[in-house]
């Protein structure tokens, strides 16, 4: 297809992989976590009784001031009764709250807003408005969800009357908000007037009514709408039309959805599966615009509709296909913005002000960090990318400004931004880098996956990692085991891995294990092993998968969940060995938190470094956190600062930061120096003015020994509730990454991804 940007493939899931991950560890997808210390009875004291009188006080005195000593203004309320879940239909509260606890994550991941969710067993509209109203000390903002029509219509129109927060049902204006950016777009990519276009809409629910109402404060004449619901066209005289469906009745001859699809130029779908035909589409008038957002299948399936004629411009609802309408690209950031000016309400100056900032965000040059996400050389406005991709960073920075300025304009704002410098710092700090690196990594991976062998294929993780990494297509897994273990296993936890390669090298042929041992004894023949020891050791799982990578038989190895990390490294150290540009390897963590993603070494392999030790392991750990897109800002750690103390520790990390700065000019390092005034800049500022850090501080450390690494991130981990992605095994001659024990199958999965990104590099290298 001309223009295409990149390709698109469907996601598989399975009904047990979304059971499991809503039970393991922590039923649901949220918990409450506190922001204040708690680590001392004054902590105590001061977070409730008898502390807590004095903010209560304030704010009985001034009910403003709930604002500035509560979570109010940072918080929403997603509310349900359960009677218009996704596809589902009316399942009752309780069962649409998987749903509103995963809008609750969303708000957070991408807008850093705290949601408390809210199903209540409600369907009258009068109780259902009680309830709510009542509930307006508590929030800041209150998201509507899965209510069904026509009652969704009366509750959010007087909950917005009565209330003095913002108030939205996302399933109507959300997918109105993000539809009507794509509208407009479409038609500017078709050359057409939004004036003159005809509009074929199909469903009368909540969202299509939403969607209809803004693209006639679009443009869009009503004159020129034809809407269809289940019993037809609506159309004036039809006796089963309530108020609000009547306003949408055509005075048109029109009697069939197929009648009114000839020589229209866009179709807007939010009803039912498979209710249009390649005919339908091929009656459209020329350039025709169609959006089958029916989820999870639409009106009619993107392959058929995109064969049927080849001037069609297209959008879903769905992820695999070019133009997804995800609500996600709207509400986080719509409250965002009408929080942070305490908006009143959501009025239809913001929802414009968003739709034209999608819009036009979709028409900026895509910075390099989105290409990548998305794994394609370069995104560009056109029929194939008529709206942003929901992980582009400059969502939160392009339209939650626009509808904060809206929100002022137009008079419904409490609190007025003048900074804007600062709010855009703001709104990049609230999501931060470290809610993408990984998502970063895989998509690169996945734009060329490698061959990854993995020694332990016996343990049910490494069998549900290869599943993930299968059906995502990030690698290609090579299973090292017993056959009828890995098989029993596999239909055990109901995985399907029919394409995966399974070998075990303990009964493997002869000819091979003399191959690859006769490989090993050369290696090893003056290091005192024996052709038969050689060949004894490629019956070890260990051995025979990474030499299958050093013959190219494989991209990457990956072990070391179920073994001890000098025992895994041992063969990889034998058979690969350490790159040639480099004296030895090195062992990095990447530590992800809400500040950011840190590099951590060496913290699994250099005991105690000498000076020139520590240079090795500088240079390569500058590397590696390069190739991440990142640009390190290098902290050699000791106990003193910049020789405030004497001792080994501080006078090899002075030494190393000395050689290194002569070794790479351009490369910020700094040391010996303190791992909190590493990061803290405000005391660099103040006592060492003359740092390289004293700007941004360090994002990179490099620990004087492996037992001080290897402390530091474990405690942050168990302690400071980090998430740690590792050990990434730097300086090897090839791609081999050895497992923590224990490790996670999500832990497993971003090494792979890391391990592939490595394959990749090493053919590029190799070239």
């Amino acid at each position: 297809m001309e223009g295409k940007v990149q390709q698109f493939r469907s996601i598989k899931i399975r009904r047990e992989d979304a059971l499991n991950y809503h039970t393991q560890g922590q039923p649901g997808k949220i918990e409450v976590v506190p922001t204040k210390l708690l680590s001392s009875q004054i902590d105590l004291a001061l977070a409730y009784s008898p502390g807590v009188a004095e903010p209560c006080k304030e704010i009985a005195a001034d009910k403003e001031n709930v604002y500035k000593y509560t979570a109010k203004g940072n918080l929403v309320g997603v509310i349900s009764n359960g009677t218009a879940v996704l596809g589902l239909g009316n399942i009752g509260p309780e069962a649409s709250k998987p749903v509103m606890e995963g809008k609750g994550v969303l708000f957070k991941k991408f807008a850093g807003i705290d949601v408390f969710d809210l199903e209540v067993a409600v369907t009258d509209p009068d109780v259902f408005v009680q309830t709510v109203k009542a509930l307006e000390p508590t929030f800041g903002g209150i998201n509507l969800e899965d209510i069904k029509a026509p009652e969704c219509f009366e509750i959010e129109e007087r909950l917005k009357k009565e209330m003095n927060i913002p108030v939205i049902h996302d399933d109507q204006h959300g997918t109105a908000i993000i539809t009507g950016a794509a509208l407009l777009n479409a038609l500017e990519v078709v050359e057409k007037d939004i004036s003159e276009i005809k509009l074929v809409v199909s469903g009368a629910g909540a969202s299509a009514i939403a969607c209809t109402r803004l693209f006639l404060l679009l443009g869009v004449r009503r004159e020129n709408v034809v809407m269809c619901d289940i019993d037809g066209v609506l159309k004036q005289g039809r006796e089963d039309l309530d108020e609000i469906r009547e306003h949408f009745a055509t005075e048109r001859n029109v009697n069939s959805m197929a009648e009114a699809m000839q020589e229209a130029d866009v179709f807007l779908g939010l009803s039912a599966a498979n209710i249009v035909s390649q005919d339908m589409i091929r009656s459209m008038a020329d350039n025709p615009v169609v959006f089958a957002l029916a989820n999870p299948d639409p009106e009619i399936s993107y392959d058929l509709a995109m064969a049927s004629r080849d001037d069609i411009v297209m959008a879903t609802g769905r992820s695999d296909h070019p133009n997804q309408v995800n609500n996600v690209l709207g509400f986080p950031y719509i409250f965002r913005g009408a929080l942070d000016v305490r908006a009143t309400a959501i009025n239809e100056e913001m929802k414009l002000a968003a739709v034209k900032a999608l819009a036009n965000l979709a028409k900026a040059p895509t910075p390099e960090i989105v290409n990548k996400a998305y794994s394609s050389d370069k995104i560009i406005f056109g029929k194939d990318y008529l709206i942003p991709k929901p992980l582009d960073p400059r969502l939160i920075t392009t339209i939650s400004p626009a509808v904060a300025k809206a929100a002022m304009k137009s008079g419904v704002a409490r609190t007025h931004i003048t900074d804007w410098e600062h709010y855009h710092v703001e709104l990049q700090q609230r999501i931060g880098i470290d809610q993408k690196l990984m998502s970063q990594v895989i998509s690169k991976a996945k734009k060329q996956p490698k061959r990854v062998v993995f020694a332990e294929a016996e343990d049910q993780k490494i069998l549900k990692a290869a599943q993930i990494l299968q059906d995502e297509q990030i690698a290609i897994p090579i299973l090292l085991g017993n056959k009828e273990k890995i098989q029993t296993l596999i239909e055990d936890h109901k995985l399907d891995l029919p394409s995966c390669t399974i070998i075990d090298p303990y009964y493997a042929e002869g000819d091979k294990i003399d191959e690859y041992g006769d490989l090993l004894y050369e290696k090893r023949k003056r290091k005192g092993m024996t052709r038969y020891e050689a060949r004894r050791l490629m019956r070890s799982r260990n051995y025979y998968g990474t030499t299958m990578v050093e013959v190219g038989e494989a991209d990457a190895f990956i072990s070391g969940l179920t073994s001890d990390y000098p025992k895994t490294i041992l063969p990889a150290l034998r058979v690969i060995g350490v790159s040639n540009e480099v004296k030895r390897v090195a062992g990095m963590y990447i530590i992800t938190n809400k500040k950011g993603p840190f590099f951590f070494a060496d913290t699994t392999v250099n005991v105690n470094p000498t000076a020139e030790e520590l240079l090795d392991v500088i240079g390569l750990t500058a590397s590696s956190v390069s190739s991440f897109g990142i640009e390190p800002r290098m902290a050699v750690l000791s106990y003193s600062n910049f020789g405030s103390s004497k001792g080994e520790v501080p006078d090899k990390a002075a030494r190393a930061v000395e050689m290194a700065r002569e070794r790479w000019p351009e490369l910020i390092i700094e040391g010996d120096i303190q791992a909190n005034t590493a990061l803290n800049t405000e005391m660099q500022r103040e006592i060492y003015p003359f740092s390289r850090l004293v700007e941004e501080g360090a994002n990179t450390f490099i620990f004087p020994n492996l037992a001080s690494g290897n402390i530091a991130y474990k405690l942050l981990m168990e302690v400071g509730g980090a998430e740690a992605i590792g050990p990434i095994l730097l300086g090897m001659n090839r791609p081999v990454h050895i497992l923590q024990q224990g490790s996670t199958i999500r832990e497993i999965v971003n090494m792979v991804a890391i391990a592939v990104l490595d394959a990749q590099a090493f053919e590029r290298i190799r070239v």
